[in-house]
């Protein structure tokens, strides 16, 4: 009668039919590689290490929005314009928070700036004050940008039109009876 195997013998021939059989993970790996088309892993290609040249290396790579916009603002010429609208934002800070609260910036056109006070006493104020507004915005903007600075009272309301104007009268004089 043939002897049977112990029970330790049996149990290494289990693991030597395990090792010849393929892994799992190892299959796993095989059925994925052939859906990708390669029997071996793509290899991974090296990213070169952009270099400044001025401008951007390549469209993919970050970019601060403000060099993108600092750009554009050169392409298009708007770099004058932009430094010119300066003077409406900026105002509080060249003549002060105590002139800027009794002053506006109401336009800039060909090197006129237009401020409008909110009274005559102010008025005549920065009338006063206008050469040297002229050379501190010149200052800040660039030279010759603010050529004069045109200075305005309070405008008064015209009683051309409405409930208290006289059609064929004097004028205003003659809206009080």
């Amino acid at each position: 009668m043939p002897e049977s195997p112990s029970p330790d013998e049996d149990r290494n021939e289990v693991t030597a039919d395990e090792a010849t059989e393929p892994d799992a993970l190892a299959l796993a790996r095989d059925i994925a590689d052939s859906y990708r088309g390669a029997s071996t892993p793509p290899l991974r290609r090296r990213r070169k290490r952009p270099t400044k040249t001025g401008g951007r290396t390549n469209r993919e790579d970050p970019v601060p929005v403000a060099d993108i916009m600092g750009e554009l603002v050169r392409d298009r010429g708007w770099d004058e314009r932009l430094s010119v609208q300066r003077v409406f934002t900026d105002w509080p800070a060249v003549v002060g928070p105590d002139v800027a609260a009794h002053s506006t910036v109401e336009a800039f056109d060909d090197g006129i700036l237009t401020v409008r006070a909110d009274s005559t006493s102010w008025a005549k104020e920065l009338q006063l004050l206008a050469p040297g507004l002229v050379r501190r915005l010149n200052a800040e903007l660039g030279q010759n940008t603010v050529l004069r600075v045109d200075i305005r009272g309070p405008q008064a309301p015209s009683w051309k039109r409405g409930p208290r104007s006289v059609r064929d009268g004097r004028g205003p004089r003659d809206t009080y009876g």
